[in-house]
């Protein structure tokens, strides 16, 4: 009775041995990649600011319309920047009409320059002519000196007016050129009450409707691109250090569930996300879907490292990280790539070794 109790737990034994699981190793191409979360957005997008507090008159944009540069998308109401372009208009004008129209300040003293210029002339005469007779001792001493005066004072009347009327181009000049940048620096300030956009793109988000308050704080739009979209993706700190530009990276949408989109890493952010632990990785389409919105999600995998024909086992089958159960006992293996489900294995086995499941 004994034997065969024996006999039937012997047999149960080999039974469960026969049964455990088994597999031998496979060659097959093998990648290594950094799982990341997926997020869709329009290139080159950025949000809408006014440089100046208002209140907004007209929405010349609704959301989903295409735009150009500097096509304007909101007008701002706010009369004190119109009045001062006014004024400055006003002595802009003033200005050029002193300076350069015909009964200017200038064509006054340009006139006594020749009055005085023909009294000096007169006088310059007058006196060298007394002159001559002075030094041949004919007429009277009082005679020479009076004309003499009259050509010194004929002389000195023509320099303060030729100085004079320098002077006075230059500050006609001057406020000429003041005039002209207040007259811009105003038409600049009234400009800034129209808020124009900065790209060719489309319209994603309004913010702001006719008739409410409008800051410097506040977004008034959204605008991105309207055909070229970028993949955003949130990469671990433990797996940043592996990725570099150009890599590959294979990407499922969740609006795409049985598709595979192929990008390549285009730029790396170097500030970590201290709220979540996370690094910011954009990527590019190689060939862009169709139809994308702002928003959409999904899962990637950047390709890291890639080998063809390596020998490869189920990561189920390793024990403690590089160690197998074989037929022959437990054998310590060397390891290499990984993904999700596979590992590499370098040395310790061969593709003919049976390596069991552990238990």
């Amino acid at each position: 009775m004994k034997i065969c109790y024996y006999l039937s737990l012997v047999l149960l034994v080999l039974s469960c041995t026969n049964k455990q699981d088994k597999v031998l190793p496979v060659e097959r191409s093998l990648s290594e990649s950094v799982y990341s979360s997926v997020t869709i957005q329009p290139d080159s997008l950025y949000q809408v600011y006014a440089i100046v507090s208002g209140i907004i008159d007209n929405n010349l944009v609704e959301e989903g319309d295409l735009v150009t540069v500097n096509q304007d998308l909101f007008q701002i109401i706010n009369n004190t920047p119109k009045l001062n372009t006014q004024n400055a208009q006003f002595a802009l004008n003033l200005a050029q009409e002193n300076y350069k129209g015909n009964a200017t300040l200038l064509n006054s003293i340009e006139s006594e320059i020749e009055a005085a210029e023909l009294k000096f002339k007169n006088d310059s005469i007058n006196y060298f002519r007394q002159k001559r007779l002075w030094d041949q001792h004919i007429g009277s001493k009082a005679q020479y000196d009076t004309q003499k005066l009259n050509y010194q004072l004929a002389s000195n009347q023509l320099n303060v007016l030729q100085n004079k009327l320098s002077r006075t181009k230059n500050e006609l000049h001057t406020a000429l050129n003041q005039a002209q940048n207040n007259y811009q620096s105003a038409t600049i300030n009234t400009n800034d009450f129209t808020v124009k956009s900065k790209i060719n793109g489309k319209v994603y988000a309004v913010n702001k409707e006719p008739g409410e308050i409008v800051t410097s704080m506040e977004p008034l739009a959204t605008i991105g691109s309207a055909n070229r979209f970028i993949i955003e993706l949130l990469v671990d700190e433990v797996d940043i250090v592996n990725v570099e530009k150009s890599q590959k990276v294979l990407i499922n949408l969740d609006a795409y569930k049985d598709t595979i989109f192929e990008a390549k890493i285009s730029k790396i952010y170097p500030k970590k996300d201290e709220r979540n632990q996370t690094f910011l990785v954009e990527a590019v389409f190689v060939k862009q879907p169709k139809v994308l919105y702002p928003g959409l999600s999904g899962e990637a995998n950047i390709v890291i490292a890639q080998k063809e024909n390596v020998l490869t086992i189920p990561k189920t089958y390793l024990i403690e990280d590089d160690k197998v159960k074989t037929e022959n006992g437990i054998v310590t293996v060397s390891t290499g790539l990984q993904n999700m489900d596979d590992i590499e294995i370098l040395s310790g086995i061969t593709k003919d070794t049976y390596i069991y499941k552990p238990d």
